[in-house]
Order: structure tokens, then sequence, then C-alpha cells
């Protein structure tokens, strides 16, 4: 029992965060605070048996991040918020969704796609979005059955590197 005037909630800056210590084939090992482990229950499409991920920063100022496993080295994926290059984009979440991920509210939630890249240009996976509950850290890849998006929507071209040639 508390006494008045006593917060009985944990404050989470009080909290030690504590640290784990990943592989990875891109980044060698890498530590990382465990309370940014995102859960997947169900896996990824294709990857149901990895449920463990945690996001690496892609490059400083990048709008693109590493989705790499927590449990398998060589499986990481290129993620990105893809209203950043589609602002219009909303995915729709069922109340079952909505249940399974404990949202309370819209902001509780971030949306990212997969990235791939195809000649030239990035494109996402616009169908088959990550939805991630950013207070618990739980997340689900939806498929979404709206045909106006698909798994390669372009997002940005990307230049060539030039190089240059001595005479």
């Amino acid at each position: 029992m508390s006494s008045a005037g006593t917060d009985t909630r944990m404050d989470r800056a009080a909290v030690k965060a504590t640290t784990m210590k990943i592989n990875s084939s891109r980044f060698g090992e890498i530590e990382v605070d465990d309370q940014r482990v995102m859960n997947f229950p169900k896996g990824l499409l294709g990857f149901p048996d990895y449920q463990h991920y945690v996001l690496i920063e892609a490059g400083q100022d990048s709008y693109f991040w590493w989705l790499q496993s927590v449990d398998k080295p060589d499986l990481a994926f290129i993620v990105t918020d893809p209203t950043l290059f589609i602002p219009t984009y909303k995915v729709p979440v069922r109340m079952d969704q909505i249940s399974q991920l404990e949202l309370n509210t819209a902001d509780d939630a971030q949306v990212l796609v997969i990235v791939n890249k195809r000649g030239e240009t990035l494109t996402g996976n616009l169908q088959g979005p990550l939805v991630v509950n950013v207070k618990n850290c739980v997340g689900e890849q939806l498929v979404l059955s709206d045909r106006r998006f698909t798994t390669r929507v372009p997002l940005v071209e990307v230049k060539a590197a030039v190089h240059a040639q001595s005479a």
C-alpha cells in the first residue's frame, strides 16, 4: 500500500537500463539497450522463427535503419518510415490487431516498411508494413488487402557513385 502523495509507478528513467550483446554479420558484436528489443510474436513474413529485433542506425541523419535480428546474425532488413516518402500512406489496423499490440492511441504506433533496391530505385513494401507499439516494443507485420499499395512502391532514386578517372 502506498501512502498519500506517493507515486507507486516506476519512474522509467530511474530503472537502470541493462544492455545485451548481439552478433551481426554486418556490424560484428554490438551492444544494445535490452529495452529497445522489439518482439514480433508471429515473426516476419518468411521468418516466423525469428521474433526479436533491434533497430540500428544506417547512418547519421539517415531516413533508413537496419532491423537486425537478435537471434540470427545474418538476418537484417533495411526499413524506413514510409510517410517520409509518401505522406498520405495510412495503415488500417483492425481491432484485434490493436488489442494484440496493446495500442492505446495512434501515437503509440510506429509504422515501418522493408526497403529493397531494384536497379537505381529504393522501393518499400507498403503492402506488408510493420506496426510497432513504441511503449511495449511489440510489433506485427500486417498484410494489407488494399491493392493501391504493392510490395515494391518506389520511394527514392539512388544515384550511382561517380568515380574520377585519371588520364
